[in-house]
């Protein structure tokens, strides 16, 4: 047994103490707490610590409200305040920045937070001998629940209809806007309340079972179609404040042209678009691109990957790439034509300090980040990077 203060979280959820010179990863624990526990793994330099107790609790630690946390691996920091969950995504950034991308003069904003439960506008569900659930914390196991604290009150009425099921997986869609409710199996046999959708996959696509393959959802005054399991923001309060915050870094002008960089459905296409001459959105999916094209009709649509772009004319450049970021080859394609701002979309803040670090060194400046918690009682991170061309 050793005990261990903290001081710090990490990239990926866990509080970060010292002792004698060796780092402990501690799961579970707060910066500013003091704990005991066993090592887990040990790495020389550093440990993975199993708490077993809490010596000397932080002010901001309280009951987690789920009855599920324990054994639920959807969420790591129900046991913290909102407000610490927030300043920590905020702290991470601040590092991570500072570590991969050696910056460290530049202004991260307070993170924007948005409702901490009953956010998620979709849900995963594994069905395992007539019982949904979800994943167990570190394992591929299932853990029974009747309902997800951070979903959609639209979701969670329909765990009901998935027990006793001979389905083995299900995706759930709510419209938060607009009430539409989709649910998407791979097969099987299941009642669903009156004004549900159902929609099947299979080898050749999505088929329909019942109502439409689809919902409608309402972001920034503009409506959506997202089809069956394809990509849309999760959180749509927070799609709003990504709007909000990729309009205000951009400015767009009436005559500008957008680069909308891994465009998925059109949301930044259809909304900080809006104010501009022309949109050029690139998406590499056909299921994005096919709402894509319901969604923004009037936007040049490119079916390519971002990185395979061969030329073209942008004023303003919006990017939303996945986990891994844009890496070199993004940035050189979105940066060739020397656009005036870039507003970079990041869920991962290792992969937003690399490429910040790579448009930096492609002769732009990285005016300010803002965190923003789209994803509650969660460590991942959502943020807006706003980039300058030099002597724009």
């Amino acid at each position: 047994m050793i005990e261990v203060p903290t001081h710090g979280m990490a990239h990926g959820g866990d509080a970060v103490g010292r002792v004698d010179g060796k780092v402990y990863f501690v799961p579970g624990a707060m910066p500013g707490e003091k704990v005991a526990g066993t090592i887990e793994r040990d790495r020389g330099s550093w440990a993975r610590l199993s708490m077993t107790s809490v010596l000397e609790p932080s002010p901001h630690r309280v009951e987690p409200p789920c009855p599920h946390f324990d054994v639920c691996g959807g969420c790591q920091w129900q046991f913290a305040t909102h407000d610490a969950q927030a300043e920590w995504k905020r702290s991470i950034v601040v590092e991570q920045l500072a570590h991969i991308g050696k910056i460290h003069d530049v202004e991260v904003h307070e993170t924007v937070t948005t409702e901490s439960v009953g956010y998620r506008n979709r849900l995963d569900v594994r069905i395992k001998d007539g019982v949904p659930g979800l994943r167990k914390a570190a394992s591929h196991d299932l853990a029974p629940i009747d309902s997800c604290l951070i979903a959609h009150a639209g979701l969670n009425e329909l765990f009901d209809c998935l027990r006793g099921t001979d389905l083995t997986s299900a995706t759930l869609r709510v419209g938060t806007a607009t009430g539409d409710r989709l649910l998407v199996h791979t097969g099987g046999t299941l009642r669903v309340p009156d004004g549900v959708s159902v929609a099947k996959m299979t080898k050749r696509g999505l088929g329909t079972v019942i109502g439409d393959p689809f919902i409608t959802e309402k972001v920034a005054g503009k409506t959506f179609r997202v089809t069956g399991t394809n990509f849309f923001q999760v959180n749509t309060a927070g799609a709003e404040v990504l709007v909000d915050l990729v309009t205000r870094a951009l400015q767009p002008r009436s005559e500008d042209v957008l680069l909308d960089a891994y465009a998925g459905g059109g949301l930044f296409s259809a909304t900080v678009g809006a104010g501009c001459f022309h949109s050029i959105a690139v998406e590499s999916d056909p299921g994005g691109l096919a709402d894509l094209a319901r969604n923004v009709p009037e936007a040049e649509r490119i079916a390519k990957r971002v990185e395979h772009l061969d030329g073209g004319e942008w004023d303003l450049v919006v990017a939303d790439p996945p986990r891994a970021g844009l890496r070199a080859a993004g940035v050189a394609a979105i940066t060739s034509a020397g656009p005036r701002a870039i507003a970079l979309v990041s869920c991962d803040p290792a992969s937003l300090a690399r490429d910040s670090r790579l448009l930096i060194d492609s002769g732009y400046t990285l005016v300010g980040v803002t965190p923003v918690d789209m994803f509650p009682h969660t460590f991942h991170i959502e943020a807006v990077a706003h980039f300058a061309r030099a002597g724009a």
